[in-house]
């Protein structure tokens, strides 16, 4: 997770079983917050989950599989964070394994990490132009183009590349472009345009609002519309558990 490369850890098993319990506990608390036949007057107080101010999914977001799903995963993330590249790879597996069925939808939100801290330092100074190229590729071929060059991009993207130079950053932008079938005059100008800053400076503030502090940030809509933030490049391991979790307790609450 950037800005904090400690949350690495998060990617060991400790961390992925720490966080699989946490995410059990949680569809057990949502499993009890169902409504009871119990006579009236006789139901005990139930925890409530933390909560998390996220702006809901819409059709304007970009959706990877069913927008429908009833698990939805929103990812916060960044460009020229190596650990999004980590989770990009992850959240690939999991569209494979629940992308087909339409149980699980991956949605991409832009972090980027090129504003100045309180010492002035930049982490990750082309990552606002890197988001705009993401935009670009939707504006000019849809949904299907934007997630064909989100997977050409982070497939490329070095692991140590937050620090490459503008030319090398822009030759892979024009790689990732020509990978999602867009013209390169037509994207070449919607970059140098800037036109999506205030979509991307939007969201932004929404992850921000939402308790993002770095990169990537994930939070699982469960079918019951409730959500749960998870900081940093998450294992498949971890993923997969808490969905198979959090879907076996709403099959449960169904019957």
């Amino acid at each position: 997770m950037e800005p904090n490369k400690a949350a690495g850890s998060l990617l060991s098993l400790p961390g992925a079983i720490i966080i699989a319990a946490a995410i059990i506990a949680i569809a057990i608390i949502w499993t009890q917050q169902r409504p009871s036949s119990a006579p009236a007057g006789s139901a005990q107080p139930q925890p409530s989950l933390p909560q998390v101010n996220m702006a809901p999914v819409t059709a304007a977001d970009h959706i990877f599989g069913n927008p429908s799903a009833p698990i939805k995963i929103v990812e916060y993330s960044d460009p020229s964070c190596p650990f999004c590249k980590m989770f990009n790879s992850t959240m690939e597996s999991v569209m494979a394994q629940y992308g087909p069925s339409g149980k699980v939808a991956w949605v991409y939100r832009q972090f980027p990490l090129d504003a100045p801290d309180a010492n002035g330092n930049v982490l990750h100074p082309l990552a606002g132009t890197q988001a705009q190229a993401f935009e670009c590729a939707a504006s000019l071929g849809g949904n299907a183009a934007f997630w064909k060059y989100e997977h050409a991009w982070f497939d490329a993207f070095p692991t140590d590349g937050a620090g490459e130079s503008s030319s090398l950053d822009s030759g892979q932008m024009d790689q990732a472009a020509a990978a999602a079938g867009l013209d390169k005059q037509a994207f070449d100008a919607c970059v140098a345009s800037g036109s999506f800053k205030g979509k991307i400076d939007a969201e932004y503030a929404g992850g921000v609002n939402a308790g993002v502090t770095g990169t990537p940030y994930i939070v699982i809509v469960t079918p019951s519309g409730s959500k749960i933030a998870l900081a940093g490049a998450q294992s498949y391991a971890t993923m997969k558990t808490s969905i198979d979790t959090l879907l076996s307790a709403a099959s449960s609450t169904a019957q």
